[in-house]
């Protein structure tokens, strides 16, 4: 497996002290032993051996439980440092009696790099964290050398599917990805909508916004 130089210790996130609901609090205490990964590895945490595909940061999971739940034939990795989100799916994932759902409570570089130990078939980002001031890009998750490392995770054939509705992160977000060894565009620039993603809260607050959608799409090369 190729290895990426590792990324300096800047924070995509900001942990905030969110209260969680007593149906979080009561999933979160009731499933996590079953349902979230221990530090020591993923490798084993799925009922079948298919690589999984990759959520990071889910917020409240729901759109990581429908996509789960009208495939039942792959297994979802959710990777979520926010615990109030981690409850909920968790609820989700009781609701709906999920099995091919797992959760990493930590930062999704220390996944790739400490505890990936299989390879991943795709990575899903849907609306990260935009940073829009110029001096915080340097905390933007969809940028080099980060788009290496998920290049470098990624199997055959496997793809990168970010979604974001800030038009000058997209932009800057198109540039990275183009620019990381071992992807493709088939799109050429932004992908069309694909129809099997649910829509999100944060995608909603976007268009109250009228802000403009936008899709990316990229390909690990064979």
């Amino acid at each position: 497996m190729t290895e990426t130089p590792r990324r300096a210790a800047v924070r995509s996130f900001v942990l905030r002290s969110g209260r969680m609901s007593r149906a979080q609090s009561r999933s979160y205490e009731s499933l996590g032993s079953r349902f979230i990964v221990p530090e020591g590895g993923i490798a084993g945490c799925f009922e079948t051996k298919r690589p999984p595909t990759v959520e990071i940061g889910f917020g409240t999971g729901r759109a990581t439980a429908e996509i789960a739940e009208a495939h039942p034939e792959k297994n979802y990795l959710g990777i979520e440092v926010f615990r109030a989100g981690i409850g909920k799916l968790l609820w989700e994932i009781e609701k709906r009696n999920l099995t091919n759902v797992r959760i990493v409570e930590r930062d999704a570089v220390f996944v790739l790099e400490k505890m990936m130990e299989q390879s991943a078939e795709a990575f899903h980002v849907f609306f990260p964290d935009p940073w829009p001031k110029k001096k915080h890009h340097k905390r933007r998750l969809i940028r080099r050398p980060f788009t290496n490392l998920l290049a470098s995770r990624l199997v055959s054939g496997g793809y990168v599917y970010m979604v974001t509705d800030w038009e000058e992160y997209a932009e800057f977000a198109l540039g990275e990805l183009s620019a990381t060894d071992g992807l493709q565009n088939p799109c050429g620039g932004f992908a069309p909508r694909m129809e099997w993603r649910p829509p999100t809260k944060f995608e909603k607050k976007g268009l109250d916004k009228n802000h403009r959608v936008r899709e990316l799409y990229f390909v690990k090369k064979a």
